[in-house]
């Protein structure tokens, strides 16, 4: 199995900054892109900001110049720093694998147990 532990959510001022930090581990023979995901309850999952194994980024409209994702492919790991935090930012975050399992020839999507940040005055 593969798991993704998430960590680093929590309660922000407007302006604040957060760092989500996600580590993926279990019987993992490559991963592709990873990434952040957030979803507004009653609405679809939508993406924040993913990076390729390679290090080729893409994030929202909505968080450029604000957000920045990096990864550490040794570790497996991927991280987001969160600047400039805004109030519509408050919303529950996922962390997203596309996996390779060991003696698997098939690619597939994990998921986080997601973390909620929560953006306040």
């Amino acid at each position: 199995q593969v798991q993704l532990v998430e960590s680093g959510g929590g309660l922000v001022q407007p302006g604040g900054s957060l760092r989500l930090s996600c580590a993926a581990s279990g019987s993992i023979s490559r991963i592709g892109s990873m990434g952040w995901y957030r979803q507004v309850p009653e609405k679809q999952r939508e993406l924040v900001a993913t990076v390729t194994s390679d290090g080729t980024t893409n994030l929202a409209d909505s968080v450029k110049g604000r957000f920045t994702i990096s990864r550490d492919n040794a570790k497996n790991t991927v991280d987001l720093q969160m600047n400039s935090l805004k109030a519509e930012d408050t919303v529950i975050y996922f962390c997203n694998a596309y996996v390779l399992r060991r003696f698997y020839v098939t690619w597939r999507d994990y998921w986080g147990q997601g973390t909620q940040v929560t953006v306040s005055s």
